[in-house]
């Protein structure tokens, strides 16, 4: 794990998970959890759903570096499915800027499109129907005394779907 200081002792699993993935995607793919997190936005909605980053190669040797031996962008592998590789391949340009965007510097010059299915991302559930009655009333009441309004409206969702979700289960 990193040496920063924490809030009074509070870490985040995500912080943990982080610390202990990305040294190994970085070593063995060249990415980092945050690229693979943020791909929807970078990839746009056209793509996010039938692509994924794979690994960023960088040039190994000084004769594939260049003349001067600096550094050198890499070679972005993205895994897109079936018919729509073709579509990204046009647009290659436009995801190149984006990654870079992302990095904040030059880090792809190329992206090498391979065919293969993607994973659909995970399915997201339906919003839990709104309380009644009672537990509406209770849940109003529990947030009554935060001042902060996301800050309630987030544990006002929370609660629908903890109060909402016991009455399935019961």
């Amino acid at each position: 794990m990193s040496t920063r200081a924490y809030r009074r002792g509070v870490v985040q699993i995500s912080e943990i998970a982080n610390g202990l993935i990305d040294p190994v995607l970085s070593k063995r793919a060249g990415i980092n959890t945050m690229l693979l997190g943020s791909w929807d936005e970078i990839a746009g909605a056209s793509f996010a759903d039938c692509t994924r980053p794979e690994r960023i190669t960088w040039p190994r040797r000084a004769s594939e570096a260049g003349e001067d031996g600096g550094y050198q962008p890499g070679v972005l592998t993205v895994a897109c499915e079936g018919s729509r590789a073709l579509f990204l391949s046009h647009q290659q340009g436009e995801l190149i800027q984006r990654v870079n965007g992302f990095f904040g510097f030059p880090a792809v010059r190329q992206v090498k499109i391979v065919q293969k299915p993607v994973l659909p991302p995970a399915a997201h559930r339906r919003p839990p129907r709104p309380l009644t009655g009672t537990a509406a009333r209770q849940l109003d009441e529990m947030v009554e005394g935060i001042e902060g309004d996301r800050l309630k409206a987030a544990l006002k969702r929370l609660g629908t779907a903890v109060l909402g979700g016991a009455k399935r289960r019961g």
